[in-house]
């Protein structure tokens, strides 16, 4: 990163780092919500972190090159570990790990390369228990998954454009954005409040039309249970193609999916 995206990048870690400590302050509420709602449905397992902060970003230096931000939904059973307390770290990182290992030409390291987000900060076992926490916890928790979205997704954009904006002339490479995981950005999903203020981030006002920067954003299937990679593999008809074609499949997806649930 040259020096004006170091600074981007920083300004985005502190405040990420400074807002989870603030919604953290809710954890005793938080904590048995979270337990009961996996109960139903998902085996006993420690839960140890309610709002997790992703200490990825305390390792990353001005000297990484950041090619690519993913977000997923929100830390699940193994990111909320403290041992990890780190996004993307079960199977479906594993996931992601493994689709840039073998993908070299992209030049993508998922650990080095990758700022990996979510749309909150917010535990849950699954993502869909996010949504007996708003029904069941009071107000407080419901404005704290109204705000924690909003937050996120708005500090992510600003993030996005200042990678892009602040690239030196002679630096070819984009960064993209990647929303992985979208049926919760669907009509009634929990996160339609991201959604929004996303997408509105991306607008320019004078004009009333989305940005140039709105072409490197992408909605992909979540990584998990190989989605991701089973929808790719759908879209361009065949397993053994060139980078190229990989290349061309992986926008046109990406695209296709924004459209159908940003509408442009």
């Amino acid at each position: 990163m040259n020096k004006k995206q170091w600074e981007v990048f920083e300004y985005f870690r502190n405040e990420y780092k400074k807002n989870c400590i603030e919604w953290s302050k809710l954890a005793g509420e938080l904590r048995p919500l979270q337990i009961e709602a996996a109960q139903k449905d998902t085996p006993p397992y420690p839960l140890e972190t309610s709002v997790v902060y992703n200490t990825q970003y305390d390792e990353i230096t001005p000297d990484d090159r950041i090619s690519l931000i993913v977000v997923g939904d929100n830390p699940g059973k193994e990111e909320q570990l403290l041992i990890n307390n780190k996004y993307l770290v079960g199977q479906s990182g594993r996931i992601a790990e493994g689709f840039f290992r073998r993908n070299p030409e992209f030049k993508i390291d998922f650990r080095k390369n990758v700022v990996i987000t979510n749309k909150t900060p917010v535990h849950t076992a699954k993502t869909t228990h996010l949504k007996f926490l708003k029904k069941n916890g009071s107000k407080e928790i419901a404005d704290l998954l109204l705000v924690s979205q909003c937050k996120m997704a708005e500090l992510t954009a600003g993030l996005h454009k200042g990678l892009l904006e602040n690239r030196d002339n002679s630096d070819e490479i984009n960064v993209s954005l990647w929303l992985v995981g979208y049926s919760e950005l669907k009509e009634k999903g929990i996160f339609l409040d991201y959604k929004q203020v996303l997408k509105d981030a991306y607008i320019d006002l004078d004009k009333k039309s989305m940005i140039k920067e709105w072409s490197e954003v992408y909605v992909y299937q979540h990584f998990s249970m190989n989605r991701f990679l089973i929808d790719l593999k759908d879209s361009c008809g065949k397993t053994n193609v060139s980078f190229e074609e990989l290349q061309r499949c992986l926008k046109e997806l990406g695209w296709k999916h924004r459209k159908e649930i940003f509408g442009c």
